[in-house]
């Protein structure tokens, strides 16, 4: 039955909001199907108008765009790199035409065509007020370079006065790899003791089965913790778990998952960020942490008397605070 055992996640209030990081677009290239070129607005509608920072709306102070009255018309942001999109903000114009936003279609992918395999509608809008400024939050996070505005239909014009992109890089290396590993205490049999350190957690290897030597074991004791220090503080945006699989899977039920600023994981600079009812035999199961934590320290626990805890790989995904790189 271990085999067919349900995982549930406990998740805690993230530290981090949608709009908590820089504004993207600021650094993009920006351009749009085809630019309006009446006699006397020509030069107030440039594709780069909506990512100068300025959320002006009226259209002759030079700071919104505007495209020729076509079908489909679109605008586009280069973000330049790929990142994880967490919000999008779209101000509509406000001296006049404001429903002509109605309708628009928000896409965010990894190439320009937005309605290619490559890229998935986030948002359609059905109506901005004149002037304002709509804030759409994108709860499952997508990553993409490029963040296209469509206006789907015949004889449309599309104005946009501002279109700021919020989100962070995307994180592609495993932390956990370039950090050190300790634990409560190890298991020291005369026979297995040499395949029980703390280390074979983050040794980039997988491998479920014990005496392969690259899982960890504690003794049996009361509350046994393994711990990573990353060796700097970064926001912890997803952390990977892999089981035992030889034996012994469910020891693993129970594990409450702590990211914080100190060793101590029960403390007030420490968080936990899920609990493990249950990981499938040799399986790997993924904590998103939707918004990210703070910490660097990840520390997995099994609270309770007469506990073993055994792990054959932790994988920590996130970013620098700082600089948001990973």
């Amino acid at each position: 039955m271990e085999h067919a055992m349900m995982f549930y996640l406990v998740l805690f209030l993230p530290m981090y909001s949608a709009y908590d990081y820089p504004n993207l677009a600021l650094r993009g290239k920006a351009t749009q199907s085809q630019r309006y070129m009446g006699k006397d607005g020509d030069s107030f509608s440039a594709a780069y108008n909506a990512i100068d920072g300025n959320r002006n709306s009226k259209f002759d102070r030079g700071t919104c765009t505007h495209t020729a009255e076509q079908t489909n018309p679109w605008w586009r942001v280069d973000l330049l790199e790929s990142y994880v999109i967490t919000a999008i903000k779209i101000t509509n114009r406000g001296d006049c035409c404001g429903n002509r936003i109605n309708g628009a279609e928000i896409y965010v992918g990894t190439s320009k065509d937005y309605n290619g395999p490559n890229s998935r509608r986030v948002a359609t809008i059905a109506a901005i007020p004149d002037g304002a400024t709509e804030s759409i939050p994108l709860t499952d996070e997508v990553e993409g370079r490029y963040v296209n505005v469509v206006l789907p239909g015949s004889k449309k014009i599309l104005t946009l006065c501002e279109v700021e992109v919020y989100g962070y890089q995307a994180p592609i290396a495993n932390l956990a790899l370039r950090g050190k590993a300790t634990q409560s205490q190890r298991y020291n049999n005369a026979d297995a003791g040499v395949f029980a350190a703390a280390y074979n957690a983050i040794d980039g290897n997988q491998n479920s089965i014990f005496i392969h030597g690259s899982c960890t074991h504690t003794l049996e004791q009361t509350s046994p913790w393994w711990r990573v220090d990353l060796l700097e503080s970064y926001v912890i945006t997803s952390i990977k778990i892999t089981n035992r699989g030889d034996c012994c899977g469910n020891r693993i039920a129970g594990a409450e998952i702590y990211v914080g600023s100190s060793k101590d994981y029960n403390g007030p600079d420490s968080q936990r960020v899920a609990t493990i009812a249950g990981i499938p035999d040799g399986g790997t199961h993924t904590i998103t942490l939707s918004d990210g934590v703070e910490g660097r320290y990840v520390t997995v626990v099994i609270p309770g008397s007469n506990k073993i805890l055994s792990l054959c790989e932790v994988e920590v995904y996130g970013f620098n605070a700082r600089t948001g790189k990973a």
